[in-house]
């Protein structure tokens, strides 16, 4: 059971990547898939979460607009489409599943599994 995060990699300000965030051992579509952020000397952020069973998915205000949050069931991967990406978003990123209620979806200590962060650096 595990979660693979891939994807991260250097971007110029204004550019886009996309994260993946493949599961295996299990299946994504019965889980909240999430995404957090930290960045060096800084605490871990959430970035998004796309709730289980179609219960919507959700952005911290920095990214609305420019971050989407994806599922392919059938590849049972996730992915964060980042766009428009600025020198601040630079971050190791990480994604985590678990069923955590609509109050709760920031708060790490929902999340019961994570993969191993792939790092992202918008620089020109």
């Amino acid at each position: 059971v595990q979660l693979q995060a891939s994807g991260g990699g250097l971007v110029q300000p204004g550019g886009a990547l996309r994260l993946s965030c493949s599961a295996s051992g299990f299946s994504l579509r019965d889980y909240a898939i999430a995404w957090f952020r930290q960045a060096p000397g800084k605490e871990r952020e959430w970035v998004s979460t796309s709730r289980h069973g179609g219960q919507g998915t959700y952005y911290t205000d920095s990214v609305k607009g420019r971050f989407t949050l994806s599922r392919d069931n059938a590849k049972n991967t996730a992915y964060l489409q980042m766009s428009s990406l600025k020198p601040e978003d630079t971050a190791t990123y990480y994604c985590a599943r678990g069923r955590p209620i609509l109050s709760a979806l920031s708060n790490g200590g929902t999340y019961t599994l994570w993969g191993q962060g792939t790092q992202v650096t918008v620089s020109s």
